[in-house]
């Protein structure tokens, strides 16, 4: 088992940019946005190679545990946070619970990677400096200069992969173009390999309290092989951190595996309108899984759960009906879809 790779699944966060589809009740992770899987099923399907993979363990809060189970089986391993403490405390809880040798692969629930194979073969890649003590970050080749997304810069060539310079926040239109044209930068889309132990050594370094906070929430917790409860007392004093900013940054041994594998993170409208049109748009662009009629349109999205959808003469606009709730945006207006007042309702 120490030779597999331990896939870790990060399964939080309501998708609120993604409404009126993802609500609370059945948020992003658990939705068929693509194909009849989904996105969390797929997650799961990525890591299936029993000749590669170790049986994943999911991260996830109280709220996430029935459509887990739903549609993971209820022999998949669980961690269920008693509250929300960004992304470092929930990979602490996995890497506590995780032999010290285990090299695990940290990915989100509700992306999609369209290149598979490219996803194992990097995951492989990364396993290896993984094993020589690396962090390694998976860095996402850009097709665009995208200024939703963080970025990787590039440091020298090492075996197997490259050294991790630095992490870079979101850029404005023209840092992402200059971006793009240096070649050196990759996007961060939250995809990690590392050592347990060697995450924990780290995390004890620059985030000690955490690291003390997470192993007592475990040790205390209750686990009855299939699912880990962790002590909420415990678990409840760390401050809450994103990986990023705890460890990734910090530790002297960050590195990176640069990766084209058709990613997305599915963050808003806009994103999934490119992912589906990548599988199959009109010859104008558009897409549409509803009962619709689109006349003389252009990049458009119609998605409904029953009403018949009619757009006329529109361009990069986006219709979405579900229940009761209809969302018409403008493809630039859609990352702003969470800030409706009905989003997380």
């Amino acid at each position: 088992m120490t030779d597999l790779i331990h896939p870790v699944i990060l399964c939080g966060g309501g998708g609120t940019r993604l409404w009126p589809m993802s609500r609370p009740a059945r948020p992003k992770p658990f939705l068929p946005l693509l194909g009849e899987r989904t996105l969390f099923q797929q997650a799961l399907d990525r890591v299936a190679d029993t000749s590669v993979f170790a049986p994943p363990t999911v991260v996830a809060g109280e709220a996430h545990v029935a459509p887990i189970r739903e549609q993971g089986g209820d022999a998949l391993p669980l961690i269920v946070e008693p509250m929300g403490r960004n992304t470092a405390p929930a990979i602490a809880l996995a890497a506590a619970r995780l032999p010290a040798e285990a090299v695990m692969l940290v990915c989100p629930s509700d992306h999609h990677i369209g290149d598979v194979p490219a996803f194992v073969a990097a995951a492989v890649a990364a396993a290896g400096l993984a094993r020589q003590g690396y962090l390694v970050a998976f860095g996402i080749a850009p097709d665009r200069p995208e200024t939703g997304y963080g970025y990787l810069k590039q440091g020298g060539a090492i075996e197997g992969g490259f050294a991790l310079e630095r992490f870079v926040e979101k850029p404005d239109r023209e840092r992402a173009e200059q971006f793009l044209a240096d070649g050196s930068y990759s996007w961060n889309g939250g995809i990690f390999a590392f050592g347990a132990g060697r995450f924990m050594e780290e995390l004890e370094r620059h985030r000690p309290d955490m690291a003390n906070a997470v192993r007592r929430a475990v040790e205390q917790g209750s686990d009855d092989g299939a699912t880990l409860r962790p002590d909420a007392e415990a678990f409840g004093s760390i401050a809450g951190e994103s990986v990023d900013y705890a460890v990734m940054e910090n530790t002297d041994r960050a590195a990176m595996v640069p990766v084209s594998m058709a990613w997305s993170d599915i963050g808003n409208w806009q994103a999934l309108h490119e992912a589906r049109a990548a599988d199959g748009a009109d010859a104008a662009g558009n897409v549409a899984d509803a009962r619709h009629e689109l006349a003389d349109c252009t990049n458009v999205m119609a998605v409904s759960d029953g009403p018949r959808i009619s757009v006329v003469g529109l361009e990069g606009v986006i219709v979405v009906v579900d229940g009761n709730d209809v969302l018409v945006t403008s493809a630039a207006g859609a990352q702003d879809v969470g800030k409706l007042s009905g989003a997380g309702k």
